[in-house]
């Protein structure tokens, strides 16, 4: 067994800018921002002095849904330095998505930033919170939100009733050092510091509570896949709110002194030109992103020979698209990682020196520190190498638990402290391991989790939809998209269209069911449970979609 850190995220920080101060940390060219470790350290104590100023507490929740900007990272590292709790919001969701979470994570203080692509956030937030424009800063009272009391605006002419995020910079300059180290050394490592919304398995979004030494470790791992030293450069175009952004990409940097290099809206000719112009030793991105790059139109004008490593994860990876990745983005040592947020969130990953057929068949063997076993499904039995069952994974990765969800925690975590995981694999007998399927009903497009029963249930409220059952079918671009099965109350008519626009605004964009089909009634086992695969299987031929890679 090796050593775990036992560095709380903010001191992991401080480690790293006595040890590499003049190592740089975080690159923004577009903005030229250039800060060495001894500098991002400096601000994010300031940014951490503000928070205090305002009233903020070790133990809040704060809440921020923006895109990949600089202040993101400022406030993963300062609310951690005084131990409050950062809920991160998908920057797609809109009005119900951010009333549920700010509602359900008692989130005190909401950071965010003005829009993003076609979604004003102000108007949401203000549609929400109406009395937010005669509130003074602070003072906000909301029965929808009661908890909410601060909203901190990320950019330039902060609206009415915020704070403004460059004020709060300002307001540290009243907070004394000693009292910010003071509660540092009151934090614990086993204390909740992110939260993180995931659909989990069952019904509405879950609050996903992962400690320092869930998100240090499982970072400090990831790195060592990679072999990243303070010599590598980290391009990061996934999405801070995820843990892909957060944790694959930011932790598996600072635990490394290696230098992050983000991409704040995702763009396939900006990540080119980051990795050229930075000189990035690795990329991250899901499929669809790498063969974005690729098939860019000015692809071969760019040198990316700077390219060694990387992970690639959230779906499964095309062969030929990870021979490309290998050959043509020069990334040889590129890796796959499988996991879920609940093990914050890596559980295996293949390593730099895996031959190409284990990087494409295989999500890789187990962290260092990480037990992994394929259990039986009906009797919970530990299966030999080749037989398939659901992956449970057991170790210092594992999360505290769903946030005021004890009932679905022991349904995730078992006695003996193993999480189910919920996907079908296979193991061999080397411990690599192949995800073949999903208990559970998931369905992910692009990478992103999206839990049926969530999109159902706010269907559910459209007047003249009696039923609905919503589900996944092949895609060849995104891995699965949406679709869903509705039978119309007596008399009613509705057209596809009428259904997508009662969802849009509403619920985000990549959950709006791309085929509709009205039915009179569904598939049934004669215990009365509805088969969904049966209904897949009928959309895959009626859809005509057998080219897509279907699976069962």
């Amino acid at each position: 067994m090796s050593q775990q850190l036992t560095f709380t995220v903010g001191s992991l920080l401080d480690d790293m800018a006595c040890r590499f101060p003049n190592t740089e940390a975080v690159v923004y060219p577009e903005r030229g921002i250039r800060y060495t470790y001894s500098q991002f350290n400096d601000v994010c104590r300031q940014v951490a002095k503000g928070l205090l100023r305002i009233g903020i507490k070790k133990g809040d929740n704060i809440a921020i849904w923006a895109y990949n900007v600089p202040e993101w990272l400022l406030l993963q590292f300062a609310s951690a330095k005084i131990g409050a709790v950062l809920v991160t919001i998908n920057t797609s969701y809109k009005s119900a998505e951010l009333e549920y979470i700010l509602s359900q994570s008692d989130s005190t203080s909401l950071f965010m930033v003005g829009s993003f692509k076609d979604t004003n956030y102000v108007e949401i937030l203000s549609s929400i919170v109406p009395e937010l424009t005669t509130s003074e800063p602070g003072t906000l009272n909301n029965h929808k939100v009661p908890c909410l009391k601060n909203v901190i605006y990320i950019g330039d002419d902060t609206p009415t009733g915020m704070l403004s995020f460059d004020s709060i910079i300002k307001m540290g300059e009243s907070v004394s050092d000693d009292e910010l180290n003071g509660i540092e050394a009151t934090l614990d490592c086993h204390e909740t510091i992110n939260m993180q919304y995931t659909s989990g398995t069952t019904g509405f979004p879950k609050g996903v509570m992962l400690t320092h030494y869930n998100i240090v470790n499982n970072g400090f791992n990831i790195g060592e896949c990679m072999k990243f030293t303070e010599n590598d450069r980290l391009c990061i175009p996934v999405p801070f709110f995820h843990c892909f952004g957060c944790v694959l990409g930011v932790m598996a940097c600072v635990t490394h002194a290696t230098t992050m290099v983000p991409v704040e809206i995702f763009d396939p000719l900006k990540v080119l030109q980051t990795i050229e112009k930075e000189k990035c030793t690795a990329v991250h991105g899901v499929p669809t992103m790498f063969i974005a790059e690729l098939e860019h139109a000015d692809f071969l004008k760019f040198d990316l020979r700077s390219l060694r490593t990387g992970i690639m994860a959230g779906s499964p990876c095309p062969t030929e698209v990870m021979k490309k990745v290998i050959t043509q983005m020069h990334a040889s040592e590129i890796t796959i990682a499988y996991g879920q947020t609940e093990s914050s969130p890596v559980i295996t990953q293949t390593r730099t020196d895996d031959p190409i057929e284990l990087r494409v068949a295989t999500v890789g063997r187990s962290l260092p520190d990480v037990e992994v076993k394929i259990v039986d499904i009906e009797s919970g039995e530990r299966l030999p190498p080749g037989k398939q069952g659901e992956l449970c994974t057991k170790g210092y990765h594992v999360m505290k638990g769903y946030y005021k969800m004890p009932d679905e925690t022991a349904r995730a975590i078992d006695g003996d402290n193993w999480l189910h995981t919920g996907d079908l694999a296979i193991m061999d007998e080397n411990g690599y391991c192949k995800i073949t399927g999903r208990i559970k009903q998931m369905i992910i497009r692009g990478g992103e989790n999206i839990y049926p029963r969530e999109i159902e249930e706010f269907l559910y409220t459209h007047p003249k939809i009696s039923d609905i059952q919503v589900y996944g079918v092949p895609d060849r671009k995104y891995g699965e998209q949406v679709m869903a099965a509705v039978i119309l109350k007596k008399g009613a008519e509705m057209s596809e269209d009428e259904v997508r626009d009662y969802c849009r605004d509403k619920i985000a964009n990549y959950k709006i069911p791309k085929y509709v089909k009205f039915v009179d009634g569904y598939p049934m086992t004669a215990s009365g449970k509805i088969q969904k695969f049966k209904m897949r299987e009928m959309a895959i031929k009626e859809l005509q979609l057998e080219d897509m890679g279907a699976t069962a």
